[in-house]
């Protein structure tokens, strides 16, 4: 099906895949294209999402200006963010729009940035639906609408990535996210290209990437489905039909939530990724040493190095420690500690130093002579920013030193810190 953006100008939608081309499954819509000039060339990464009016606040701005300004220039030209101002409130997609390209002209005439809207009359019945699970019927028409939202927005999609980007309109991003997404996408493609989602969010819609040759396919699968369940859940399907068993998901996390109303009737919404970094993974290269048991292979490297590992171990005793010596004595500026798992294995009584004066212990690891104490561990948790202004000079070891028995096992999911050059 030719897809047409009226008023401003006509785009076909590619058709390298079977589903275009033989024409099977043809989605009937048409595209209006409200603001932006669709570029010739493919970018590596479109990146999608869809916004309606909110009862109350908005972070569409908010989220188009970190999708931007956390990238490189460089970055940016590999890039193209298609949003879909999915309300039929028409006063309102006219304003936004407005404040849209006030904001980003530059992205606009770059082709950065394109903003779309479909027509009420291109989209299936809204009301009268099945009320699964026993959802209330506002709620099963709002979830069944997003749905067509995203069915219609990944359509358009196809073909102006080599990859795609399902966002919400509420996020924020990590700094050089792209740069991280096309590391990631290699080090899939060394192990398997037969995926079918990366994930770099573990919350809902956020953060899941495609192939632009599986577009097609979602796209109809989420407009044939639509009433049946909600977006997560059918994408969770759609990953399992293409024979994607297991999640496939990365930290630390690029994207956060930040919206605290809910798009739904603007209820409240804490939900938060715990996983999520804003800054780049800058840890130095160091060895890292434990002396409690470890469970498994979960070793205590994996606490200091990045992607999905933690150290698991056994009830730690007081006395015992894990201590990261720096290849390179560094300033550190700041300093974050994460222990426990779902509430369990925290960390309870710790203290956390720092430490100059590299030596070899009779274990035949290396540690440091002096140590500082920084602060102690308070539920589980360590953080301390501006370290260098009361401890100034270079520092070779981080330790984190029990100090209490522990019935329960301990899980360190990561220590990161920051350096000044």
């Amino acid at each position: 099906m030719v897809s047409r953006c009226s008023k401003h100008s006509i785009r076909t939608v590619s058709k390298d895949s079977w589903v275009d081309q033989g024409g099977y499954l043809p989605l009937n819509v048409s595209y209006q294209l409200l603001a932006g000039s669709p570029s010739t060339k493919q970018r590596f990464l479109a990146v999608g999402l869809a916004s309606v009016k909110r009862k109350k606040g908005s972070y569409l701005h908010s989220t188009l200006k970190s999708i931007f300004s956390q990238l490189s220039p460089e970055e940016r030209s590999s890039l193209v963010v298609v949003v879909l101002l999915a309300d039929f409130n028409a006063n309102w997609r006219e304003a936004t729009v407005g404040e849209i390209r006030a904001e980003f002209t530059t992205e606009l005439e770059q082709g950065q940035l394109l903003v779309l809207h479909v027509l009420q009359q291109y989209y299936p019945p809204l009301t009268g639906l099945k009320r699964n699970y026993n959802d209330a019927p506002d709620r099963v028409s709002f979830r069944s609408k997003q749905n067509v939202d995203y069915s219609f927005l990944i359509h358009y999609s196809t073909s102006l990535g080599q990859y795609y980007l399902q966002l919400e309109d509420d996020v924020s991003c990590a700094r050089n996210y792209l740069s991280t997404i096309k590391k990631r996408v290699k080090e899939q493609g060394a192990i398997s290209t037969a995926w079918a989602t990366l994930e770099f969010s573990p919350l809902g819609y956020i953060g899941k990437l495609y192939q632009s040759a599986h577009l097609p396919l979602l796209a109809r699968f989420l407009f044939l489905f639509y009433q049946e369940m909600p977006c997560d859940w059918l994408l969770t399907h759609f990953r399992i039909l293409l024979t994607q068993k297991d999640t496939i998901i990365f930290k630390p996390s690029l994207f956060q939530h930040m919206g605290t109303f809910s798009s739904f009737q603007g209820t409240y919404n804490k939900l938060k990724d715990k996983d999520f970094e804003e800054t780049v993974y800058s840890n130095p290269s160091a060895d890292v040493y434990s002396d409690m048991s470890v469970y498994k292979d979960h070793v205590p490297r994996l606490a200091w190095t990045a992607g999905n590992g933690f150290f698991w171990g056994r009830s730690p005793e007081k006395g015992n420690y894990l201590t990261v010596v720096f290849n390179d004595p560094t300033i550190v500026t700041g300093i974050i500690v994460e222990t426990g798992s779902g509430g369990k294995d925290l960390l309870e009584s710790a203290v956390v130093e720092i430490g100059h004066g590299v030596h070899t212990t009779e274990k035949d690891e290396k540690s440091c002579q002096e140590f500082q104490s920084l602060g102690t561990m308070k539920k589980g948790r360590f953080e301390m920013q501006e370290v260098e202004k009361k401890y100034g000079s270079t520092t070779s070891c981080l330790r984190i030193q029990v100090t209490a028995d522990q019935k329960d096992w301990v899980v360190i999911n990561k220590i990161r810190i920051t350096t000044k050059s």
